[in-house]
């Protein structure tokens, strides 16, 4: 294993009508078809299609959560694009 990880992940949340996040974060959580995927720092490239569920960050101890509605999302070791519909409600 690469002992050269990034600290941090850099997030995206994109939806038809705006840029929901642009962050650095530290963990992400996305809810995919499978079920839910926990994204750290170093993740191994994935593109997986969202399912319906909350998608969670984090950076320290501030944690933020928004209910999506499919789409998909790219996952590489320091970034995560992100893909999607919200629901109306924010969790």
């Amino acid at each position: 294993m690469s002992q050269n990880l990034p600290s941090s992940l850099h997030l995206k949340i994109i939806t038809p009508r705006l840029l929901l996040a642009d962050a650095d974060v530290d963990e992400v959580s996305i809810p995919s078809l499978e079920g839910l995927i926990g994204v750290l720092p170093g993740h191994r490239p994935l593109v997986v299609a969202l399912g319906q569920g909350a998608l969670t960050y984090r950076l320290g101890t501030s944690e933020e959560s928004f209910a999506v509605k499919g789409g998909y999302a790219e996952i590489l070791p320091d970034k995560v694009l992100v893909f999607t519909e919200v629901s109306a409600d924010k969790n």
